[in-house]
C-alpha cells in the first residue's frame, strides 16, 4: 500500500477510535426539547448520551403531545398555564382545512396566524418554567455543563444564557432561515431559494425575480412571527436583545439534514449534518406484520402515514384512498385510527401505531406514501423506498418538492386527490423503475459516510462539554456590523481614492492645458 493511501486511512481509523471512545467522566446534560414530531429524533441523542454515562435530565411541560418519562433519563415536569385539551386544540388549528380547502396565496397569511398562536402558547409555558424560582435555583445548583435543546421555541437558549453555560442546537430549521442568519451563513439568493417558493437550487432569471420577492415577504412576515419570542428574550435576559442575537451564542448546530435532501449551500464551522439520525436503527418486525408483509408476495407491499400527529381524516378522503388501494395487489400497512368502511379491502391492515422504518427496511417494501415530514423522508432515503407525497403544512411542501426534484417521489395534493388520481400515481412509482433506481442512488450516497449521524452528534455534544464550549468555531462575522460585513467602508475609501485621484489628473491637465494655451497666445501676440 502507498504512503498517500496508507496515512489518510490511519487518519480516519485513528477519528472513528476517538468517537468510539467513551468519555473521560459523565457530564451533566439539561434538555429542553420541542413538543411534537421534533422530540422523536432529540430522543434518540438524548438515549445515548445516557447510555455512555452523562447524567440527563429532560424538562417536561405537565400538557404534552408525545414526550413522556423514560428509564434512560430523568424527567422534571414543570407546570404550564394552558390544559392538554387547550394544547391539542391549538395544534388542531394548524391541520385544519388541509384535507378539503385548496392552497391559496392568502393562506401563508392564516399559517402564518396559526404559527403565531401555537409558539405563543409554547412561550406561555416557557415564561411559566423560568418563572418557578424555587426550580430555577435548583437546576442552578446541578451544575449542568451543557443545554442541548432545540430553537424552534426560545425557552432552551434562555436558560443556557441565565445559567452561563453553552448550548447545543438540535434542528431541522427554523422558520425564515433564523437560524442561519443567526449564526452568520451566506445565503446568496441567486442559488439559494427561499421557503415556500417552489424553487430548486437552480433558477431561471424569472425565477430568481420570485426568490427576490419571496426573501422581503418572508422577511415581513417573520418579524411578526418571533416578535413575541424577542419580547420574551428581552424581558428575561437583556433588554433590548432580540432572539436572534441569543441564537448567535450556540455552542454548536446539529443539522437534522444533509445534501442528500438539502440544496448545496455554505455552512458554518460550528455546524454538522446528522440526517438520518433518525433511522440508523432497525429491529424485527413483530410477527403478525412480519406474516403480513410477507403475505405479499412479489407484489410487495405498501407503507402508508402521514405523519406522529396525523392519524385520521375525513371519511370521504379515506374512502377514496380505500378505494385505490381495492384495485392493486400490493398490500398496504396504514396507520389510521378513523372509522374504517364495512366493505375496507382485505389487502389493508390499519393500525393505530406501525413500525415505520422497521417497515420500510423490508425488502418487499415497494412505495411509501407520506406527508413529507423529514423523519419519514430520511427512513424513505435510507432504505431506498420510493415515495408518493402528500404536504399537509409547515416545511412539508418544500421536503416534497425536494424529493420530486431528486427523481425518487411524486406529489398529490390532499385536498382534490381521487382514487383514480392515486392509483395512476401508484402505479407510475411502482412500475417504472427510475424512481426506485433513484432512491437506491441517493440512498447509498446518503449512507457512504465515515461517521454514523449518531455517534457524530455524540462527538460533538461531548465536545462542547469538554471544552466549555466551540468559539473557536464562531466566525468573525458576529462582530461586524453591516457596513463592515459587506466591506462598505473599504469600498467607499476605494471610491474618495479613485475620485480623488480622477479630481487631481483633471485638475492636472486643465493645469497644463491652460499653461500650452497661454503660451501658444503669448507666441502668436509677438509675432503679430
Amino acid at each position: 500500500m502507498s504512503s498517500g493511501v496508507w496515512f489518510p486511512t490511519l487518519g480516519l481509523v485513528a477519528w472513528l477510535c476517538c468517537l468510539s471512545l467513551g468519555p473521560v467522566q459523565g457530564g451533566k446534560v439539561l434538555v429542553l426539547p420541542v413538543d411534537g414530531s421534533h422530540w422523536l429524533s432529540m430522543k434518540i441523542l438524548v438515549k445515548e448520551l445516557s447510555h455512555r454515562g452523562h447524567e440527563v435530565l429532560v424538562l417536561v411541560p405537565e400538557c404534552s403531545l408525545l414526550m413522556k418519562g423514560s428509564e434512560s433519563y430523568k424527567t422534571e415536569i414543570y407546570k404550564v398555564p394552558y390544559t392538554k385539551a387547550e394544547l391539542d386544540g391549538n395544534f388542531n388549528e394548524l391541520k385544519d382545512g388541509v384535507f378539503l380547502k385548496p392552497p391559496e396565496f392568502t393562506d401563508i397569511f392564516i399559517n402564518v396566524q396559526r404559527l403565531i398562536n401555537f409558539t405563543s402558547m409554547q412561550v406561555t409555558g416557557c415564561e411559566s418554567l423560568l418563572n418557578n424560582k424555587p426550580l430555577m435555583s435548583r437546576l442552578r445548583g446541578e451544575g449542568f455543563d451543557l443545554v442541548l435543546t432545540d430553537p424552534f421555541l426560545p425557552c432552551g437558549s434562555i436558560l443556557a444564557h441565565v445559567f452561563s453555560i453553552p448550548a447545543v442546537y438540535f434542528l431541522r430549521g427554523l422558520p425564515c432561515e433564523l437560524d442561519s442568519k443567526a449564526n452568520q451563513c451566506p445565503a446568496p439568493l441567486s442559488y439559494v431559494p427561499v421557503s415556500f417558493s417552489g424553487n430548486t437550487d437552480i433558477m431561471t432569471f424569472p425565477q430568481r425575480v420570485k426568490n427576490m420577492i419571496m426573501y422581503f415577504v418572508e422577511s415581513y412576515m417573520c418579524k411578526i412571527i418571533y416578535q413575541h419570542f424577542d419580547d420574551l428574550v428581552s424581558r428575561q435576559v437583556e433588554d433590548g436583545m432580540t432572539y436572534k442575537e441569543l441564537l448567535s451564542h450556540a455552542g454548536f448546530w446539529l443539522l437534522r439534514y444533509d445534501f442528500v435532501f438539502e440544496w448545496p449551500r455554505p455552512i458554518m464551522p460550528n455546524s454538522a449534518f446528522i440526517g438520518g439520525i433518525n433511522c440508523a436503527k432497525t429491529s424485527p418486525l413483530p410477527a403478525d406484520l412480519e406474516e403480513f408483509v410477507e403475505g405479499s408476495g412479489d407484489d410487495g407491499f405498501i407503507v402508508f402515514t402521514l405523519g406522529s400527529l396525523v392519524s385520521t381524516m375525513p371519511e370521504e378522503k379515506a374512502k377514496e384512498f380505500f378505494d385505490a388501494f381495492r384495485q392493486i395487489p400490493q398490500r398496504v400497512l396504514w396507520r389510521y385510527t378513523g372509522v374504517p368502511p364495512a366493505d375496507a379491502p382485505k389487502n389493508v391492515r390499519l393500525l393505530k401505531w406501525l413500525p415505520q422504518n422497521d417497515l420500510l427496511a423490508h425488502p418487499k417494501a415497494k412505495v411509501f406514501i407520506t406527508h413529507g415530514g423529514t423523519h419519514g423522508v430520511y427512513e424513505g432515503i435510507c432504505n431506498a423506498v420510493p415515495m408518493l407525497m402528500f404536504p399537509l403544512f409547515g416545511d412539508q411542501g418544500d421536503n416534497v418538492n425536494r424529493m420530486v426534484a431528486r427523481g425518487m417521489a411524486e406529489k398529490l395534493n390532499i385536498h382534490d386527490v381521487t382514487s383514480e388520481k392515486l392509483l395512476a400515481g401508484l402505479n407510475k412509482i411502482i412500475h417504472d423503475k427510475s424512481y426506485k433506481e433513484k432512491a437506491v442512488e441517493l440512498s447509498e450516497i446518503h449512507l457512504d459516510r465515515p461517521v454514523q449521524p449518531l455517534d457524530l452528534a455524540v462527538f460533538w455534544t461531548e465536545f462542547v462539554m469538554r471544552h466549555g464550549g466551540a468559539s473557536h468555531l464562531r466566525v468573525a462575522a458576529h462582530e461586524l456590523n453591516w457596513i463592515q460585513y459587506h466591506s462598505l467602508d473599504v469600498m467607499g475609501i476605494f471610491v474618495i481614492i479613485l475620485l480623488t485621484v480622477l479630481w487631481v489628473t483633471l485638475k492636472c491637465c486643465l493645469f497644463c492645458t491652460r499653461k500650452c494655451f497661454r503660451k501658444g497666445s503669448a507666441k502668436k501676440k509677438k509675432r503679430e
